[in-house]
């Protein structure tokens, strides 16, 4: 058995409700790899979108509570999966170097946060503690004959002064992840570009446009599915389809995964822990082609035997 490496992990709203399909596939592959997710004790909402727009102290403050839980825990570093935490996490981190904004923040909370605690995404400590070698290693059926397009969005990236990991404009690293995973990986164009993010709410016309432009792209380069890192960019192009097709006057049907659910696939976990079923939809065309691929595959060895 793999040793487990500790590492702690904030799930962030999202992954315990609309995308707990990422969390959970998120989860399962981290300790597939040997790294062990330990959920930050007691954590509390980061402030997600709006925060910021309202108080910018309040806001870090938010994000600074559960840097200091983190340091509670004897640790220096956390990872979360979604990318708007991502971005709040490492806000505070950097804010709060300043002691006096520190002081400010502290006054809010009830214990102080001393700094010093670094925020990593997963795809970062994915990419960063295994490499393409160490995830091609860990594949067991692969993703061999079907055709990707990976969306990063507008968070994971950027702004490249603050996140400091991948190309803020083209960025690579999910498609080499997919790649060592034996997917086809085509470039797309808008792999950074806004999916419409929580205007899905308040303004469906906004979401309906930019996710519509992001699947007829998609649909041009004849893809089999979508892969993203991104909760709510993943909601905008999958839950929310069918609004873009009846918006649109279109019909596409194109599948959007979590990158994680894919590596799941691969290194052939069981399908209860990857959260397949909750994808609107329907992921059965790509599942049945890597069923497909992976039969002709194990006729062609035994047939050369």
């Amino acid at each position: 058995m793999t040793p487990q490496k500790d590492i702690p992990y904030y799930p962030g709203c999202s992954g315990t409700g609309t995308s707990l399909e990422y969390d959970v596939s998120t989860r399962a592959v981290l300790k597939a790899l040997g790294l062990n997710p330990m959920e930050v004790p007691g954590w509390s909402c980061c402030g997600s979108t709006p925060a910021h727009t309202v108080n910018h102290v309040l806001s870090a403050a938010l994000s600074a509570r559960n840097l200091a839980l983190v340091a509670g825990m004897g640790h220096s570093s956390v990872t979360t999966p979604c990318p708007s935490c991502l971005m709040n996490l490492k806000s505070a981190a950097h804010k709060t170097r300043d002691k006096k904004f520190r002081d400010e923040t502290n006054r809010l909370m009830e214990a102080p946060y001393e700094g010093d605690v670094t925020v990593r995404s997963v795809l970062q400590v994915i990419w960063e503690d295994m490499g393409y070698e160490g995830i091609k290693g860990m594949v067991r059926k692969g993703l061999n004959g079907i055709r990707l397009a990976c969306y990063y969005g507008c968070l994971m990236n950027r702004p490249p002064e603050l996140m400091d990991f991948d190309n803020p404009e083209h960025p690579v690293v999910m498609d080499k992840l997919m790649e060592a995973a034996g997917a086809e990986v085509v470039p797309f164009p808008l792999k950074v570009e806004c999916c419409g993010a929580s205007f899905g709410i308040t303004r469906k016309d906004i979401v309906t446009k930019l996710s519509g432009k992001l699947l007829a792209v998609a649909a041009q380069l004849n893809v089999d599915a979508l892969v993203t890192a991104c909760p709510l960019c993943q909601m905008n192009l999958d839950l929310r389809q069918s609004q873009v097709n009846a918006a649109n006057s279109t019909d596409y049907h194109i599948p959007v995964f979590y990158y994680t659910q894919l590596l799941g696939i691969a290194f052939d976990l069981p399908s209860s822990v990857l959260g397949l079923n909750r994808l609107a939809v329907s992921p059965e065309p790509v599942l049945a082609k890597l069923r497909n691929n992976l039969t002709d595959k194990t006729e062609d060895r035994e047939a050369g035997q």
